[in-house]
């Protein structure tokens, strides 16, 4: 299964835009259609694992540890990537991108992946 991924509510929208418009068959899902501003980091990643969507954040500081809570409290997640806000756009989408073409819902799930690559 290919993967899907959920926008976190402070990623930076142009990453969303950037990959759909390189690769519009990506299951990329915005924060804005999803997220209500303020959504504590744990309601967040059950959100996105009920919907098997890895968590695309650029919240570095406080959502790996949300993270390894959620793990201890459910079996599985399809996993988070961390893209920290230093790490320019295009090298984001061009990371999110090679994920999804080189990889399957497996290779992420219960993992926490640190962009870049």
């Amino acid at each position: 299964m290919k993967l899907r991924f959920q926008a976190d509510s402070d990623l930076h929208f142009d990453i969303v835009i950037g990959v759909l418009r390189r690769e519009p068959t990506i299951d990329f899902q915005s924060a804005q259609d999803r997220l209500p501003s303020g959504t504590p980091d744990s309601e967040v990643l059950r959100i996105a694992a009920r919907e098997s969507r890895i968590l695309v954040s650029h919240d570095v500081t406080t959502m790996p540890l949300s993270f390894h809570e959620l793990l201890a409290s459910q079996a599985t997640s399809p996993g988070l990537i961390l893209a920290p806000q230093s790490l320019p756009i295009g090298r984001v989408i061009d990371n999110l991108i090679l994920l999804w073409s080189t990889s399957d819902a497996a290779d992420s799930e219960n993992r926490m992946i640190w962009l870049p690559l």
